[in-house]
Order: structure tokens, then sequence, then C-alpha cells
């Protein structure tokens, strides 16, 4: 059984940094499609980053909202998956969720319900 575990959210000051990351147990992270998603008070869940299987082309997408900002990586080895998030702001307060799962087409052209296996969140807050 697939289950993802997220830890290293907290508060932070606008322009800081924080990383994220997702232990993975059940499958080996390599090959599987992995995303990061966030949901903000009053609004809905939204995609951020992704990255696609190592048997699939490898390749991480961004939103414009953190693009440049924004980093998806994993290690193989520690079968984790991780976002870096540097010069925050108070618009990235949010949950954030990792998201994986086995998927053919490339990790951007999902949205939230293809994601089955869902990690249980972890707070950012972005404030001074």
């Amino acid at each position: 059984q697939l289950t993802l575990v997220e830890s290293g959210g907290g508060l932070v000051q606008p322009g800081g940094s924080l990383r994220l990351s997702c232990a993975v147990t059940g499958y080996t992270v390599d090959y599987l499609h992995v995303a990061w998603f966030r949901q903000a008070p009053g609004k809905e869940r939204e995609r951020i980053v992704c990255i696609n299987s190592v048997s699939g082309d490898g390749r991480s997408y961004s939103s414009d909202s953190v693009k440049g900002r924004f980093t998806i990586s994993r290690d193989r080895g520690k079968n984790m998956a991780y976002l870096q998030m540097n010069n925050l702001t108070p618009d990235d307060t949010a949950v954030y969720y990792c998201a994986a799962e086995r998927l053919a087409l490339s990790c951007n052209v999902y949205g939230e319900r293809d994601f089955v296996s869902w990690g249980q969140g972890t707070q950012v807050t972005v404030s001074s």
C-alpha cells in the first residue's frame, strides 16, 4: 500500500525558505509521478509542482505562481520527495500536500482527482 507522510511545515518570515519532505512507503518513489498541492483558506486546492516518474521522462513542471521559487525533487535512496520553497510570501500560506501515483501521461495534465495517494498535509504560514 502506497502511503505518504509530509513534514517540514511551519512559520517563516516573508523572503524566507522552507523545505517540505514527503516520505514514501510501499512503492519506489522513482517510479511514481509526484506532485505537491496546496490549499489556502477559502480557496481550491491547486497543483503547484509535479515531477514525472523516472520511467517516464523525469521532467518537472511548476505553476506560474511558484515558478522560479519552488523546486520539486526526489531521493531514491531515502525514498523521499521534497519541495524546496524560496522567497516565500504571505500568499504562499496554505496547507501543503504531497500526492503520488502511477500515471501514464505527463504529470502536468493531471489534476487533484487523478492522484489517489495523498499525505496528511502540513501547514506553511508566511508572516512577519
